[in-house]
């Protein structure tokens, strides 16, 4: 990293003071619980993880120094479950991500989708980017392009996936205004995440495995080549038959001629 792309000192000072101040908020939370699923605990807790985690990136970027923190997870930050035990109502909620990799390529598939729809009175929507996405995510499902991303010209980033539960179905209309707006962390059932960051983690552990497996492969390769050299000592071929040493017994000729 450069020396123009450091933080300062001061400001690496200022994330340890966010540090102290989020420590005793937390502290401060945690004393005035109110029950085992405070709200407060939580957001104090959130907030103390973002401090430190900042601090942390900080320290390195200016330093070359780390933390001995461990800052949790997406899948650790969710709260517990405290939702209905026999929920008769459920909403999934999915966010998915893409990047715009080939943009004539899109526009290419809307014009297609322009020119089946008889019944167009835009017949120029296909001629911009937010135009064609508007025509490709009218004619397919998003799992469709999901499954098909490619060849509409776009690349995958990250998504989730969050299954949250409830007493009863919301009412039609209910919440359309404002979709997101009202989810509440303790009634997610389950989450699922994609993200490129799992998979440069996999990589990772990848890697290791297969240094793992290269020693164990060249070990492998040395106790071969020991028992070959064993092998030819005694006479013995690589296919387990015996060969013409010295310590051979010979074959009468009757018993060969009954072969």
């Amino acid at each position: 990293m450069s020396d123009a792309a450091q933080p300062t000192a001061a400001e690496v000072r200022a994330a340890a003071e966010a540090v102290k101040t989020a420590l005793d908020r937390h502290l401060a939370a945690v004393e005035r619980r109110s029950g085992e699923d405070d709200p407060a605990v939580y957001d104090a807790f959130n907030q103390l993880a973002a401090a430190a985690e900042a601090y942390d990136e900080l320290l390195y970027d200016r330093y070359d120094e780390v933390t001995p923190f461990e800052i949790p997870g997406a899948e650790d930050t969710l709260p517990p479950y405290t939702g209905p035990e026999e929920p008769s109502a459920l909403s999934v909620l999915i966010r998915r991500d893409y990047a715009v990799a080939e943009p004539q390529r899109l526009m290419a598939h809307a014009r297609r989708i322009e020119a089946a729809d008889e019944e167009s009175t835009d017949m120029d929507a296909s001629g911009t980017v937010h135009g064609a996405l508007s025509l490709l995510f009218g004619e397919f499902e998003p799992d469709e392009i999901a499954s098909r991303h490619k060849e509409f010209g776009l690349e995958e980033g990250d998504s989730t996936l969050w299954v949250t539960a409830a007493d009863e179905a919301a009412d039609p209309g209910e919440w359309l205004e404002a979709p997101f707006e009202q989810v509440d962390p303790q009634s997610v059932v389950c989450r699922f995440d994609v993200s490129a960051v799992f998979d440069d983690e996999f990589d990772d552990d990848l890697d290791d495995e297969e240094e793992e497996d290269g020693d164990a492969d060249g070990d492998a390769a040395e106790l071969d080549e020991d028992l070959a050299a064993e092998l030819d000592e005694d006479g013995i071929e690589d296919d387990g038959s015996e060969g013409d040493g010295p310590g051979d017994t010979a074959v009468p000729a009757s018993l060969e001629a009954d072969r």
